[in-house]
């Protein structure tokens, strides 16, 4: 095998899995470290770099950063990334003097329909660059399906109200309410914007058309629908038996907001069985800890009408196999089912919507009736005019409608510059400080701290049916943060191996704790994991592999898989042939391009804070 490029920001960008899996990459060891040491503003300043909203990802984000951390791989709970999260964005000072401010307009005018996370992010990343931006939302408030679709009780309207002010507010950003775009042909002829961008987000819930349907319609509610109704005041009440059908996360918000508006007897309909289900786990764990019953394998059949009005639903009690030719789940009814209820929401997803998007106008439409959309440039098929968010290809979630932000911002800023979209986009880059203090001594906590994953605070469950406003998560206290702090493995502290140093003494073999260290000839890979001194059996993670050792033309090689960074090699090294450095990784953003007659600094950092 080759030598390791270690200076490829994605070898060890990988090897940072919470940060890898992030959309938005967020540098979260990093973030855990500055709250370990109380620096909660600053914590909260690097995550804003990023993923622009901590406060409301805080409480919301669906977390494909936890089931990716190390730390489910020396025990069975991930570290809780995201709350910590929240204790930063709870914790922080003020940060007013500390956020971006825009730059010197530079007369250019970039036109954003819709104001959900993906068009606030275009906003957050332009405005520096002295892009004057103007929002045209349909509602009479910024947020998009982050304000009417999350209920006040996971995310509480004040979080959203300053994050979004924070974009909103900072200088060259308008926003105009109740400014529905019914037609883009219309829009695009009436504005002279330099770029524009669709973030409209998947508004459209879906229907499920069953006998029935039809006669039962007062008492079947579209899911996001309800739920923007209860958001704006237009529904107030339910009745007290409540089927949802779907179990997605949007399911989850229904039926406990159900449970809030009178529903007493309240259940959710699911075609398969759990490990299927679409909700995150701690969203299903909240539900059943307010007594919402899940139903699985029941598959809706029928609305049941007697005399004009909805008295139950019918639903096929399946099994499901595996089709041995397609490999797809195939079901097998084994029974039916009749539910009696008074009111049926449904879940089952979400699909966007373009009506007002003429197809005569240089947008291509391809599956699925959705906007071709390059996925590196977020651009359409016509010129200027960008697409991110749920809108681009079909419902994600928030952070993932971030990263479609920064990303289109940032084409957008080249393609007013006259510049390529792929070409001049500047490149990742990576960079590693040594964390070393004396001669056994890091700048982090390399202790393995064996304690279990802390436990969300809740609301007391009788109180919160009594306001739908109540938040329920608490948050951590000063207790549980410290604790939950020191569970982070530090992974993005990595271990740096000086071939010509190494004396192949064997001493960093001897004290690895997790035998992912091997001295060995070199071989093609197949061959060489299988006689590491543990075989590395995990091909998505790469070996490191050193150049030859000059003792004895053997390589260092280190399965990354099993590394747990804590540092006992450089400690043990008799040479310092290993070290152990702070990988910084750069992902550029819109005003790290520059702009001619602009300066670019941004003074969200804490760079250009100190």
């Amino acid at each position: 095998m080759r030598p390791t490029d270690t200076r490829d920001p994605d070898y060890y960008h990988k090897v940072v899995d919470c940060q890898w899996a992030c959309p938005a990459h967020t540098n979260v060891p990093e973030y855990i470290r500055l709250i370990a040491q109380g620096r909660y503003t600053d914590s909260y300043l690097l995550n804003r770099k990023s993923n622009v909203f901590p406060g409301i990802l805080g409480r919301t984000c669906d977390r494909p950063c936890e089931p990716a951390c190390r730390r489910g791989r020396v025990e069975e709970e991930p570290v809780a990334i995201c709350r910590l999260k929240r204790v930063a964005a709870d914790l922080r000072g003020d940060v007013t003097g500390r956020l971006p401010v825009a730059g010197a307009p530079n007369g250019k005018r970039v036109g954003l329909i819709g104001a959900g996370p993906a068009s606030l992010t275009v906003a957050n990343d332009l405005q520096p660059l002295g892009y004057h931006c103007t929002i045209f939302e349909a509602l009479p408030h910024a947020g998009g399906l982050m304000r009417i679709n999350i209920p006040a009780f996971r995310l509480p309207p004040e979080v959203l109200d300053t994050e979004i002010g924070y974009v909103t507010d900072m200088g060259l950003c308008e926003v105009r309410y109740d400014a529905r775009v019914e037609s883009l042909k219309a829009f695009l002829d009436e504005h002279a914007f330099d770029a524009v961008f669709i973030g409209t987000g998947a508004p459209k819930g879906k229907e499920l058309d069953l006998p029935g349907r039809k006669e039962a319609d007062a008492n079947v509610h579209i899911g996001i629908e309800w739920l923007e109704s209860v958001h704006f005041g237009h529904i107030d009440a339910i009745g007290e038996r409540v089927l949802v059908i779907g179990v997605g996360n949007t399911a989850m918000d229904c039926c406990r907001t159900s449970k809030r508006l009178g529903g007493t007897d309240v259940k959710v309909m699911a075609r398969k069985s759990r490990p299927y289900f679409k909700a995150s786990p701690w969203e299903l764990e909240d539900a059943e800890e307010e007594l919402v019953e899940i139903l699985e394998n029941h598959s809706p059949a029928e609305y049941v009408v007697e005399d004009g009005k909805l008295v139950g639903m019918r639903f096929d009690i399946v099994e499901w196999h595996e089709d041995p030719e397609s490999g797809r789940l195939k079901s097998t009814k084994v029974g039916e089912k009749l539910i009696p209820c008074d009111d049926v929401i449904l879940a089952i997803g979400q699909d966007n919507a373009f009506p007002w998007i003429e197809r005569d106008i240089g947008i291509e439409f391809g599956k699925w009736d959705m906007p071709v959309v390059d996925k590196t440039t977020f651009m359409t098929t016509r010129e200027g005019v960008f697409v991110g968010g749920d809108a681009a290809w079909g419902p994600e979630n928030i952070i993932w409608a971030v990263e479609h932000g920064h990303q289109a911002a940032l084409s957008i800023h080249l393609h007013c510059q006259g510049q390529s979209l792929t070409d001049a986009r500047p490149p990742r880059g990576i960079e590693l400080t040594s964390s070393k203090m004396g001669l056994h001594e890091w700048s982090y906590a390399n202790d393995y701290n064996p304690k279990k994953r802390a436990k969300m605070n809740h609301a007391d469950l009788k109180a919160r049916f009594e306001a739908l406003s109540l938040e329920v998560e608490l948050g951590f206290n000063a207790e549980q943060t410290a604790r939950e702090v020191q569970r982070c493995l530090n992974c993005d502290v990595q271990t740096e191996f000086l071939a010509n140093a190494c004396i192949e003494c064997d001493a960093c073999i001897d004290i690895c704790p997790v035998s992912c260290l091997t001295i060995t000839p070199n071989g093609e890979e197949g061959e060489l994991r299988v006689r590491l001194t543990a075989p590395a059996e995990n091909k998505d993670q790469a070996l490191y592999v050193s150049p030859d050792l000059p003792q004895t033309g053997r390589v260092m090689v280190k399965d990354e898989d099993l590394c747990v960074h804590c540092g006992l090699c450089a400690e043990r090294c008799p040479t310092a042939a290993w070290d152990m450095a702070k990988m910084d990784l750069f992902i550029p953003h819109a005003p790290d391009a520059g702009v001619d007659g602009a300066g670019t600094a941004d003074a969200g950092s804490e760079d250009a804070a100190e």
